[in-house]
Protein backbone atom coordinates (compact mmCIF):
# COMPACT_ATOMS: atom_id res chain seq x y z
CA UNK A 1 0.00 0.00 0.00
CA UNK A 2 2.61 2.31 0.71
CA UNK A 3 4.46 1.60 -2.27
CA UNK A 4 1.70 2.05 -4.64
CA UNK A 5 1.27 5.88 -3.20
CA UNK A 6 4.69 6.26 -3.64
CA UNK A 7 4.27 5.27 -7.19
CA UNK A 8 1.03 7.90 -7.97
CA UNK A 9 3.28 10.40 -6.11
CA UNK A 10 5.86 9.52 -8.64
CA UNK A 11 4.01 9.84 -11.37
CA UNK A 12 2.16 13.42 -10.61
CA UNK A 13 5.94 14.86 -10.51
CA UNK A 14 6.90 13.69 -13.38
CA UNK A 15 3.58 14.94 -15.25
CA UNK A 16 3.57 18.23 -13.44
CA UNK A 17 7.79 18.96 -14.39
CA UNK A 18 6.50 17.50 -18.23
CA UNK A 19 4.01 20.50 -18.15
CA UNK A 20 6.32 22.86 -17.04
CA UNK A 21 8.70 22.17 -19.02
CA UNK A 22 6.53 22.49 -22.05
CA UNK A 23 4.64 25.68 -20.37
CA UNK A 24 8.69 27.35 -20.55
CA UNK A 25 9.31 25.96 -24.43
CA UNK A 26 6.17 27.96 -25.10
CA UNK A 27 7.21 31.21 -23.75
CA UNK A 28 10.12 30.66 -25.24
CA UNK A 29 9.24 30.50 -28.47
CA UNK A 30 6.98 33.49 -27.73
CA UNK A 31 10.20 35.64 -26.64
CA UNK A 32 12.31 34.75 -29.91
CA UNK A 33 9.01 35.31 -31.83
CA UNK A 34 8.72 38.61 -29.69
CA UNK A 35 12.02 39.72 -30.50
CA UNK A 36 12.75 39.12 -34.26
CA UNK A 37 13.51 41.93 -36.72
CA UNK A 38 10.95 44.48 -36.98
CA UNK A 39 10.00 46.35 -39.85
CA UNK A 40 12.72 48.55 -41.72
CA UNK A 41 12.56 52.26 -41.31
CA UNK A 42 12.68 54.02 -44.34
CA UNK A 43 11.35 57.84 -45.49
CA UNK A 44 9.30 58.28 -48.44
CA UNK A 45 8.77 60.50 -51.67
CA UNK A 46 6.31 60.59 -54.37
CA UNK A 47 6.84 60.00 -57.39
CA UNK A 48 6.13 63.31 -59.58
CA UNK A 49 5.21 64.46 -63.03
CA UNK A 50 7.16 67.48 -63.90
CA UNK A 51 8.83 69.38 -66.59
CA UNK A 52 12.19 68.12 -67.62
CA UNK A 53 14.36 69.80 -70.07
CA UNK A 54 16.90 68.32 -72.48
CA UNK A 55 20.18 70.00 -71.57
CA UNK A 56 23.88 70.32 -72.04
CA UNK A 57 26.28 72.38 -70.10
CA UNK A 58 29.86 73.69 -71.14
CA UNK A 59 31.98 76.36 -69.71
CA UNK A 60 33.68 78.69 -72.15
CA UNK A 61 34.65 82.31 -72.50
CA UNK A 62 33.91 85.53 -72.87
CA UNK A 63 35.15 88.05 -75.32
CA UNK A 64 34.60 92.08 -76.19
CA UNK A 65 33.38 92.69 -79.37
CA UNK A 66 34.18 95.91 -78.77
CA UNK A 67 37.71 97.07 -77.28
CA UNK A 68 39.09 99.62 -80.13
CA UNK A 69 42.51 100.88 -79.38
CA UNK A 70 42.03 104.93 -79.69
CA UNK A 71 44.83 106.30 -82.26
CA UNK A 72 46.14 109.67 -83.08
CA UNK A 73 44.44 111.56 -86.12
CA UNK A 74 47.14 114.00 -86.45
CA UNK A 75 50.87 114.77 -85.58
CA UNK A 76 51.51 116.18 -82.23
CA UNK A 77 53.12 116.27 -79.01
CA UNK A 78 51.24 114.67 -75.76
CA UNK A 79 50.08 117.62 -73.78
CA UNK A 80 47.87 115.79 -71.08
CA UNK A 81 46.93 112.56 -70.88
CA UNK A 82 43.37 112.77 -68.84
CA UNK A 83 42.78 109.44 -67.53
CA UNK A 84 44.52 106.31 -65.99
CA UNK A 85 44.35 102.03 -66.40
CA UNK A 86 41.00 101.10 -65.17
CA UNK A 87 39.27 104.64 -64.98
CA UNK A 88 35.43 104.07 -66.29
CA UNK A 89 34.43 106.49 -69.14
CA UNK A 90 31.56 107.87 -71.10
CA UNK A 91 31.36 108.47 -74.61
CA UNK A 92 32.84 112.01 -75.35
CA UNK A 93 35.02 112.15 -72.48
CA UNK A 94 38.36 114.31 -72.91
CA UNK A 95 41.09 111.16 -72.57
CA UNK A 96 44.25 112.64 -74.56
CA UNK A 97 45.07 116.40 -75.38
CA UNK A 98 47.90 117.04 -78.00
CA UNK A 99 49.48 120.72 -78.86
CA UNK A 100 46.87 122.51 -81.04
CA UNK A 101 49.58 125.26 -82.29
CA UNK A 102 50.18 123.80 -84.69
CA UNK A 103 47.03 124.73 -86.54
CA UNK A 104 46.31 127.52 -84.37
CA UNK A 105 49.18 129.21 -86.71
CA UNK A 106 47.43 127.54 -89.56
CA UNK A 107 43.99 128.74 -88.62
CA UNK A 108 44.98 132.17 -88.11
CA UNK A 109 47.25 132.15 -91.94
CA UNK A 110 43.55 130.79 -93.41
CA UNK A 111 41.63 133.72 -91.45
CA UNK A 112 44.10 135.99 -92.80
CA UNK A 113 43.52 135.15 -96.65
CA UNK A 114 39.90 134.58 -96.40
CA UNK A 115 40.00 138.54 -95.30
CA UNK A 116 42.23 139.87 -98.22
CA UNK A 117 39.91 137.40 -100.91
CA UNK A 118 36.92 138.95 -99.49
CA UNK A 119 38.67 142.54 -99.56
CA UNK A 120 39.16 141.78 -102.95
CA UNK A 121 36.03 140.42 -103.77
CA UNK A 122 34.33 143.64 -102.40
CA UNK A 123 36.42 145.77 -104.76
CA UNK A 124 35.72 144.11 -107.79
CA UNK A 125 32.20 143.83 -107.00
CA UNK A 126 31.95 148.25 -107.37
CA UNK A 127 34.41 147.59 -110.54
CA UNK A 128 31.54 145.32 -112.00
CA UNK A 129 28.87 147.78 -110.98
CA UNK A 130 30.50 150.81 -112.49
CA UNK A 131 31.51 148.68 -115.91
CA UNK A 132 27.66 148.32 -115.87
CA UNK A 133 26.66 151.82 -116.00
CA UNK A 134 29.47 152.51 -118.49
CA UNK A 135 28.14 150.07 -120.99
CA UNK A 136 24.97 151.34 -120.64
CA UNK A 137 25.72 154.60 -121.39
CA UNK A 138 28.16 153.96 -124.63
CA UNK A 139 31.21 154.47 -122.81
CA UNK A 140 32.84 150.81 -123.16
CA UNK A 141 32.47 148.00 -124.59
CA UNK A 142 30.69 144.57 -123.37
CA UNK A 143 33.64 143.12 -123.79
CA UNK A 144 35.47 144.89 -120.91
CA UNK A 145 32.66 143.90 -118.65
CA UNK A 146 32.93 140.37 -119.39
CA UNK A 147 36.44 140.84 -118.20
CA UNK A 148 35.75 142.47 -114.79
CA UNK A 149 32.59 139.92 -113.94
CA UNK A 150 35.37 137.55 -114.92
CA UNK A 151 37.57 137.95 -112.33
CA UNK A 152 34.39 138.71 -109.57
CA UNK A 153 33.77 135.25 -110.39
CA UNK A 154 37.68 133.69 -109.62
CA UNK A 155 37.74 135.85 -106.83
CA UNK A 156 34.32 134.25 -106.07
CA UNK A 157 35.51 130.97 -106.36
CA UNK A 158 39.03 131.70 -104.46
CA UNK A 159 36.87 132.83 -101.68
CA UNK A 160 35.57 129.50 -101.09
CA UNK A 161 38.70 127.36 -101.90
CA UNK A 162 40.22 129.57 -98.64
CA UNK A 163 37.21 128.88 -96.60
CA UNK A 164 37.23 124.82 -97.48
CA UNK A 165 40.63 125.05 -96.14
CA UNK A 166 39.77 126.98 -93.05
CA UNK A 167 36.98 124.57 -92.56
CA UNK A 168 39.85 122.00 -92.87
CA UNK A 169 42.22 123.08 -90.48
CA UNK A 170 39.50 123.59 -87.92
CA UNK A 171 38.47 120.08 -88.44
CA UNK A 172 42.27 118.86 -88.36
CA UNK A 173 42.72 121.19 -85.12
CA UNK A 174 39.90 119.87 -83.34
CA UNK A 175 41.31 116.23 -83.22
CA UNK A 176 44.09 117.58 -81.13
CA UNK A 177 41.49 117.04 -78.24
CA UNK A 178 41.03 112.97 -78.10
CA UNK A 179 37.15 112.61 -76.75
CA UNK A 180 36.10 108.59 -76.23
CA UNK A 181 34.39 106.97 -79.10
CA UNK A 182 32.27 104.76 -76.52
CA UNK A 183 31.12 103.98 -72.60
CA UNK A 184 34.04 101.50 -71.00
CA UNK A 185 36.88 100.97 -68.90
CA UNK A 186 40.41 102.22 -69.99
CA UNK A 187 42.01 99.35 -70.31
CA UNK A 188 46.21 100.69 -71.30
CA UNK A 189 47.30 103.51 -71.66
CA UNK A 190 50.53 103.84 -74.52
CA UNK A 191 51.63 107.14 -74.33
CA UNK A 192 52.47 109.80 -71.58
CA UNK A 193 52.71 114.07 -71.75
CA UNK A 194 55.57 114.64 -74.13
CA UNK A 195 55.71 112.11 -76.26
CA UNK A 196 55.15 113.25 -80.07
CA UNK A 197 52.44 111.49 -81.71
CA UNK A 198 52.37 110.57 -86.10
CA UNK A 199 48.89 110.21 -87.49
CA UNK A 200 48.22 106.51 -86.53
CA UNK A 201 50.26 105.80 -83.52
CA UNK A 202 47.60 104.59 -80.61
CA UNK A 203 46.86 105.82 -77.24
CA UNK A 204 45.15 104.07 -75.35
CA UNK A 205 43.02 101.32 -75.41
CA UNK A 206 38.87 100.92 -73.91
CA UNK A 207 37.56 98.21 -72.80
CA UNK A 208 33.52 98.04 -73.95
CA UNK A 209 31.12 95.28 -71.78
CA UNK A 210 28.50 96.72 -73.66
CA UNK A 211 28.48 93.79 -76.09
CA UNK A 212 30.07 90.68 -75.78
CA UNK A 213 30.61 87.11 -77.67
CA UNK A 214 30.38 84.09 -75.60
CA UNK A 215 32.76 80.87 -77.24
CA UNK A 216 31.03 77.63 -75.44
CA UNK A 217 32.90 74.41 -76.67
CA UNK A 218 30.55 71.06 -76.72
CA UNK A 219 31.89 67.54 -78.37
CA UNK A 220 31.41 66.60 -81.34
CA UNK A 221 28.92 63.57 -80.88
CA UNK A 222 26.36 66.30 -80.22
CA UNK A 223 27.12 68.81 -83.01
CA UNK A 224 23.95 67.06 -84.91
CA UNK A 225 21.70 68.49 -82.07
CA UNK A 226 23.43 72.01 -82.02
CA UNK A 227 21.89 74.76 -84.42
CA UNK A 228 21.37 78.39 -84.14
CA UNK A 229 18.36 79.90 -82.17
CA UNK A 230 18.55 77.23 -79.32
CA UNK A 231 17.98 78.94 -76.42
CA UNK A 232 20.82 78.92 -74.11
CA UNK A 233 21.20 79.84 -70.43
CA UNK A 234 25.12 81.84 -69.40
CA UNK A 235 25.95 82.69 -65.84
CA UNK A 236 29.69 83.83 -64.74
CA UNK A 237 31.48 84.29 -62.08
CA UNK A 238 31.98 88.36 -62.02
CA UNK A 239 27.99 88.98 -61.66
CA UNK A 240 25.02 87.36 -60.05
CA UNK A 241 22.41 87.52 -62.88
CA UNK A 242 21.86 84.96 -64.89
CA UNK A 243 21.14 85.69 -68.61
CA UNK A 244 19.11 83.17 -71.13
CA UNK A 245 20.18 84.28 -74.65
CA UNK A 246 20.25 82.07 -78.13
CA UNK A 247 22.82 80.66 -80.16
CA UNK A 248 23.94 82.88 -82.80
CA UNK A 249 26.09 81.12 -84.83
CA UNK A 250 28.27 77.54 -84.68
CA UNK A 251 31.72 77.33 -86.54
CA UNK A 252 31.55 75.17 -89.09
CA UNK A 253 35.13 73.91 -88.45
CA UNK A 254 35.62 71.29 -85.77
CA UNK A 255 38.63 72.47 -83.50
CA UNK A 256 41.69 70.52 -84.10
CA UNK A 257 43.13 70.78 -80.55
CA UNK A 258 40.11 69.65 -78.70
CA UNK A 259 37.53 68.35 -81.14
CA UNK A 260 34.97 70.42 -79.94
CA UNK A 261 32.15 72.24 -81.57
CA UNK A 262 32.47 76.05 -81.20
CA UNK A 263 29.14 77.52 -79.99
CA UNK A 264 28.46 81.51 -80.19
CA UNK A 265 26.22 83.49 -78.34
CA UNK A 266 25.85 87.29 -77.55
CA UNK A 267 25.06 89.24 -74.33
CA UNK A 268 24.11 92.63 -74.85
CA UNK A 269 24.52 95.60 -71.54
CA UNK A 270 24.81 93.51 -68.46
CA UNK A 271 26.68 95.08 -66.12
CA UNK A 272 29.05 92.61 -63.97
CA UNK A 273 29.69 90.90 -67.21
CA UNK A 274 33.33 91.07 -68.30
CA UNK A 275 35.38 90.69 -71.25
CA UNK A 276 37.97 87.33 -70.69
CA UNK A 277 35.59 86.07 -67.73
CA UNK A 278 34.94 82.70 -67.81
CA UNK A 279 31.32 81.67 -68.50
CA UNK A 280 28.94 78.52 -67.93
CA UNK A 281 26.27 77.75 -70.49
CA UNK A 282 23.26 75.09 -70.64
CA UNK A 283 21.56 74.73 -74.17
CA UNK A 284 18.08 73.63 -74.52
CA UNK A 285 17.99 71.02 -76.49
CA UNK A 286 14.30 70.32 -75.93
CA UNK A 287 11.81 68.82 -73.07
CA UNK A 288 10.05 65.89 -71.46
CA UNK A 289 6.66 67.78 -70.61
CA UNK A 290 5.46 65.40 -68.14
CA UNK A 291 8.28 63.19 -67.21
CA UNK A 292 8.02 60.63 -63.63
CA UNK A 293 11.19 61.66 -61.72
CA UNK A 294 11.90 60.25 -58.04
CA UNK A 295 15.12 60.83 -55.90
CA UNK A 296 18.23 59.65 -56.83
CA UNK A 297 18.15 57.29 -53.71
CA UNK A 298 14.99 55.75 -54.06
CA UNK A 299 16.63 53.63 -57.46
CA UNK A 300 18.63 50.82 -56.00
CA UNK A 301 20.53 48.46 -58.53
CA UNK A 302 19.85 44.51 -58.22
CA UNK A 303 20.08 41.47 -60.41
CA UNK A 304 17.19 42.12 -61.79
CA UNK A 305 18.45 45.49 -62.83
CA UNK A 306 17.35 49.12 -61.35
CA UNK A 307 14.22 49.09 -59.16
CA UNK A 308 12.13 50.97 -56.79
CA UNK A 309 10.40 49.82 -53.77
CA UNK A 310 7.04 51.32 -54.35
CA UNK A 311 5.12 51.01 -50.33
CA UNK A 312 2.11 49.65 -50.36
CA UNK A 313 -0.54 48.82 -47.30
CA UNK A 314 -0.18 45.37 -46.18
CA UNK A 315 -2.53 43.15 -43.63
CA UNK A 316 -1.38 44.90 -40.60
CA UNK A 317 1.59 47.44 -41.55
CA UNK A 318 2.66 48.75 -44.66
CA UNK A 319 5.34 46.52 -46.97
CA UNK A 320 7.47 47.59 -49.85
CA UNK A 321 6.61 46.02 -53.49
CA UNK A 322 10.05 45.90 -55.83
CA UNK A 323 8.97 47.44 -59.14
CA UNK A 324 11.87 47.02 -61.84
CA UNK A 325 12.16 50.28 -63.80
CA UNK A 326 13.58 51.67 -66.53
CA UNK A 327 15.36 54.80 -66.02
CA UNK A 328 16.19 57.89 -68.47
CA UNK A 329 17.84 61.64 -67.20
CA UNK A 330 19.57 62.37 -64.09
CA UNK A 331 18.82 65.94 -63.22
CA UNK A 332 19.81 68.03 -59.64
CA UNK A 333 19.33 64.66 -57.68
CA UNK A 334 16.28 63.18 -59.43
CA UNK A 335 16.01 60.59 -61.45
CA UNK A 336 13.43 59.96 -65.05
CA UNK A 337 11.23 56.81 -64.41
CA UNK A 338 10.41 55.82 -68.27
CA UNK A 339 8.31 52.55 -67.49
CA UNK A 340 7.66 50.64 -64.71
CA UNK A 341 6.27 53.90 -62.32
CA UNK A 342 3.35 55.99 -62.36
CA UNK A 343 3.32 59.72 -60.43
CA UNK A 344 1.42 60.33 -57.52
CA UNK A 345 3.06 56.80 -56.16
CA UNK A 346 4.86 56.57 -53.09
CA UNK A 347 8.48 54.98 -52.97
CA UNK A 348 10.97 54.32 -50.67
CA UNK A 349 14.00 56.41 -50.72
CA UNK A 350 16.24 56.39 -47.16
CA UNK A 351 16.73 52.74 -46.35
CA UNK A 352 15.73 51.65 -49.70
CA UNK A 353 18.76 49.99 -50.04
CA UNK A 354 18.08 47.57 -47.32
CA UNK A 355 14.69 46.58 -48.84
CA UNK A 356 13.55 43.32 -50.71
CA UNK A 357 10.24 42.82 -52.40
CA UNK A 358 7.24 42.23 -49.77
CA UNK A 359 9.54 43.72 -46.66
CA UNK A 360 7.43 44.81 -44.00
CA UNK A 361 8.43 48.53 -43.21
CA UNK A 362 7.95 51.97 -40.97
CA UNK A 363 7.74 55.25 -42.04
CA UNK A 364 9.66 57.67 -40.86
CA UNK A 365 9.79 61.32 -41.41
CA UNK A 366 12.86 63.03 -42.81
CA UNK A 367 15.01 64.82 -40.30
CA UNK A 368 13.96 62.06 -38.13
Amino acid sequence: MHSSRNLIRSCLMMLTATVLTLSGCNKQEDQSQRSGPGPTLVTVAVAKSVKLELREESVGTIEGLIDPTVAAEVSARVLKVAVHPGQRVKKGDLIVLLDPTDYNLQRREAQSEIARVEALLANQGRTVERHQRLVQKNFISQNALDDVTTQQTALKQQLDGAQARMASIEHTGSKTTVLSPLEGTVEKQIVSVGDFVKVGDPLLQIISNQRLRVHLPFPENIAAKLQPGLSVRLSTPTSPDQVTSTIRELKPLIGSSNRAVDVIADVVNQPGWQSGASVNGTVILGEHAQAVVVPEQSVILRPAGDVVYVIKDGNKTKVAEQRIVKIGLRQESQVEILEGLAAGENVAVDGAAFLTDKAEVAIQKAGQ
